[in-house]
């Protein structure tokens, strides 16, 4: 297993470490799980530069990489839904949005096609993860919501984004 997939793997293995410590009672464990967190966002960043400069990029990579990223991110936010800090509407139009986007996926790799990765889906990725961190600070309600509308609406962009991009590859007659 190369460094790239050891960082995808690393983050994997941070997910469960991050519920444990976000519910665990003991005084500072929401700023543990945000270490957990920041960690495994950063392995994020670090194991798509290692796969590329290094020529690292592996079929399991391409895979694991962006499901691991989604279920960081998913996890997060229904731990924060569950307290309170989230709307479950938020957390469904994420979810929604992945499943619709690795069907898009599915069925473009069936007529031979990739659906690369676009620009908005990086900027989604990277500010609902800054809003994700800052969300773990005891911040007022009212930016508390504003980082849920940047998560749904660069949510909901990007998802109709790699629709409309690719909306040869639903052939609506066959």
């Amino acid at each position: 297993m190369n460094t790239a997939n050891k960082l995808t793997m690393l983050r994997v293995i941070l997910i469960p470490v991050y519920v444990i410590l976000w519910y665990c009672d003991f005084p500072g464990h929401v700023y543990a799980a945000l270490a957990v967190f920041v960690i495994a966002s950063v392995t994020d960043f670090v194991d798509g530069y290692v796969a590329r400069h290094y020529n690292q990029i592996t079929d399991f990579g391409k895979f694991m990489d962006p499901l691991a990223d989604k279920v960081l991110v998913v996890t997060a936010m229904i731990c924060f839904c569950a307290r309170g800090r989230m709307p479950d509407w938020a957390v469904a139009i994420v979810i929604l949005r992945e499943f619709a986007v690795s069907g898009l996926r599915l069925v473009a790799v069936d007529n031979g096609r990739v659906v690369a990765a676009g620009w908005s889906g990086k900027v989604k990725t990277a500010s609902t993860m800054v809003c994700l961190i800052l969300m773990h600070f005891p911040i007022p309600a009212a930016l508390n919501w504003v980082c849920v509308a940047v998560i749904a609406a660069t949510t909901l962009y990007s998802g109709v984004e790699y629709f409309v991009k690719n909306r040869d590859v639903l052939n609506w007659n066959k």
